[in-house]
């Protein structure tokens, strides 16, 4: 498991239930998460303190029961790296944290390369992965079809004090613009790609992870420079194994760079319990 161990403004501070107790700087946040099917040893202290605490319709969706007063978004920082907050209405919060084992090895490749880097990062969201390539000195493109995850992306960007950097951000259906650069020739060193479990094009499209993301991944050999780096596939798609995630790496960008793949599952340590709460997958392959 890539545990991100390093935070200080997020903690995950108990679980069980089917929810999770979190600190997003000095917020408390109970969240639910389908994969905590342990009971919550002691229900007291913070699980009852809470500043909001989202809950599961029966009818699919929720809602958040603000307990205390928040302001409309506040920021944390991991590093050096700073990240707008805000709860959502689909239980989010527009930070990932366990992506943070991501960020710190994608900038240690970055810095470790002694090479310009030029990223392309897909699926973006609010752009996490692309604060991180930036601040390591890569040149980015980010791309994602919903305008304002762009908006909170560059906002981001700002917030780190690094919006002078090289980044290109782009509102786009991530399917047609990978086609586009195919068709101009342009090339990047390193993908990153964080793809949905469903979804449909502007055109109608559908895209369902089981049988889209292979030849979605093969497509992109075709814009990989001839030296790349690294590309990295995040999933949270539930029932897909690291395994998946290896094979097809190893069927695309292995097979035609070589190089090493490693796969497993993302987690956050449980304060609490010591335990580690599993949070997605990934696969890295890297040159």
């Amino acid at each position: 498991m890539y545990v991100a161990r390093d935070w200080q403004d997020y903690e995950l501070i108990d679980t069980g239930n089917g929810e999770k107790l979190e600190r997003w700087g000095d917020v408390i946040l109970r969240r639910p998460d389908p994969q905590i099917i342990w009971p919550i040893e002691k229900e007291n202290g913070m699980w009852r303190e809470v500043h909001a605490h989202y809950h599961r319709s029966s009818s699919g969706g929720g809602q958040w029961d603000m307990k205390k007063s928040l302001p409309d978004r506040w920021s944390i920082s991991y590093d050096q790296l700073k990240f707008h907050i805000r709860p959502t209405n689909f239980k989010h919060t527009g930070l990932f944290p366990e992506q943070a084992a991501n960020w710190r090895w994608m900038m240690d490749k970055i810095s470790a390369a002694k090479r310009p880097i030029k990223v392309l990062n897909l699926f973006a969201y609010t752009g996490g992965a692309t604060v991180a390539a930036a601040f390591a000195g890569a040149e980015v493109v980010h791309v994602d079809a919903a305008k304002g995850m762009v908006q909170w992306a560059k906002e981001n960007l700002q917030l780190t004090g690094i919006g002078d950097r090289p980044v290109r951000f782009i509102t786009d259906d991530v399917f047609k613009f990978v086609q586009r650069e195919q068709r101009r020739g342009n090339r990047y060193d390193a993908i990153i790609m964080d793809p949905p479990s469903y979804g449909r094009g502007p055109g109608g499209e559908m895209w369902k992870l089981e049988t889209s993301l292979y030849p979605f991944v093969e497509s992109c050999m075709s814009i990989l420079s001839e030296q790349p780096l690294f590309m990295l596939i995040n999933s949270y798609t539930t029932g897909i194994s690291p395994t998946v995630l290896h094979n097809i790496l190893s069927m695309t960008a292995g097979r035609r760079f070589g190089g090493q793949i490693s796969c497993g599952e993302l987690g956050l340590p449980i304060t609490v319990s010591g335990l580690h709460l599993p949070c997605g997958i990934l696969g890295r392959w890297e040159s």
